[in-house]
């Protein structure tokens, strides 16, 4: 890892030395983690360009990816507000992220210019784009960040003429892939492991119409079985929820707004009525993926959007009753991607090696907990598996926690980062 930035707001060095102070008193153990982790995606992975936009790479990869970039800078939009370099920084980001968009919605990761870098995939190539795999989450998070940035700051002048070309672009897009037979996007890598490609030349299997909106591949970047990945299209109502708000209020753009509004309910409704299960055992449950045909996979996976990080998401509140079904299941060996050893017991991934669990995973079931008692041991495990090094990582092993992928995943050090601050914040260790 090395510096990026010339300087790291103040704002973010006062508070991430607050943190390390008070969990010395606290919480001993995770001391040592808290300010390097909150500070990790700053200090590390964010780089101002020419063109005062700034680009952040996902960590070991030098790539941004939409979804990792807003989820990585997360946590400092509530201080956004308070200092005027980070303030500037974020608005930076949200500029990158709706330029590249417009350059390729379907992508998922891009280049810091248009050198070429990255996958060379049988698909539409761009060479501003690393990686194109299509995943709806991609389009819904720079929504999310903008619109939060916006509600903390009150600051407008992000939602200018590339933002609202975004939004056109993202809408778009949702309502092609509404009837994916009819999309001109397909998606094809040689010499992989079949995760990493899709079937049926490139085009996934099939789907029906549902009024949801179709997704190649998952949070994760492996491909989805079936076409409609219940939590992203979960979180693309909540987005254009955001975008429609944006279009009334910042634009005035009543046409666009209705588009939305049209858009997030046809999408609504499809979630109820394709992708509910009723389990023997847990009740109705959402199914992780469904096709529209009768097909569904019932399971969960660590990256989110997942079914776990609903409430996060601001999708559903954790009381909604569907929603602590379906807790009950992807938080039990009924999950085929739950794991236990010694250490810990978390959400794995289908992309990680069989039986590793994700810091992630353990972090947003904190997040997404009322318990108090749950809350403290997901802190412990996660105190007991970074193996030394005081930074999370992708996935490890739950037997023996030195086994792990990535040392350096920012977002995985920024949402344990906005754990520990949140937890600081609502007065948890008082």
């Amino acid at each position: 890892m090395q510096k990026m930035l010339e300087k790291t707001p103040d704002i973010l060095l006062s508070r991430g030395a607050k943190l390390e102070d008070e969990y010395k008193k606290v919480y001993p153990e995770l001391a040592p983690l808290v300010k390097q982790c909150f500070l990790n995606t700053m200090d590390t992975t964010v780089k101002r360009l020419d063109d005062e936009s700034f680009f952040v790479i996902t960590g070991d990869i030098p790539a941004m990816w939409l979804r990792d970039s807003a989820a990585q800078v997360k946590p400092y939009i509530k201080y956004a507000g308070m200092d005027r370099e980070l303030c500037q920084i974020i608005k930076g980001i949200i500029r990158k992220q709706a330029e590249m968009v417009c350059i390729d919605p379907y992508a998922n990761a891009f280049n810091e210019s248009a050198n070429g870098a990255g996958h060379k995939d049988d698909t539409k190539l761009n060479d501003s784009v690393w990686e194109r795999k299509y995943e709806v989450d991609s389009l819904c998070a720079p929504v999310y960040l903008s619109w939060q940035f916006w509600k903390d700051t009150g600051e407008a002048d992000i939602f200018d003429e590339k933002y609202l070309e975004m939004l056109h672009n993202i809408l778009k897009v949702f309502t092609t892939e509404q009837h994916h037979e009819t999309s001109e996007y397909f998606f094809r890598r040689s010499d992989c492991v079949e995760t990493d490609t899709l079937p049926m030349e490139g085009k996934g299997n099939p789907v029906v119409y549902t009024g949801m909106t179709w997704s190649g591949f998952r949070p994760s970047d492996d491909r989805c079985v079936y076409g409609y990945l219940i939590p992203a299209n979960m979180m693309a109502v909540t987005a254009l929820t955001y975008a429609e708000e944006i279009c009334r209020t910042v634009y005035q753009n009543e046409e666009l707004a209705r588009n939305c509004q049209k858009l997030l309910t046809e999408i609504r409704e499809g979630i109820e009525r394709y992708g509910v299960v009723h389990h023997e055992k847990y009740g109705d449950i959402y199914a992780y993926e469904t096709d529209g045909m009768g097909h569904h996979i019932l399971m969960d996976d660590a990256n989110s959007p997942s079914l776990l990080a609903i409430p996060y998401l601001g999708c559903k509140d954790a009381s909604d009753e569907i929603y602590r079904n379906t807790r009950r299941f992807i938080l039990s060996e009924d999950n085929p991607y739950f794991y236990t050893g010694t250490y810990a017991r978390g959400i794995g991934s289908p992309h990680t090696p069989k039986g590793f669990i994700w810091h992630i995973g353990l972090t947003m079931q904190a997040l997404t907990s009322a318990d108090r008692d749950e809350i403290l041991e997901c802190l412990r495990m996660i105190a007991a598996t970074h193996a030394g090094l005081n930074y999370m990582h992708e996935s490890f092993n739950p037997e023996n926690p030195e086994e792990f992928t990535r040392d350096w995943f920012a977002w995985a050090n920024s949402i344990f980062a906005e754990l520990l601050d949140q937890l600081s914040i609502q007065g948890f260790w008082s």
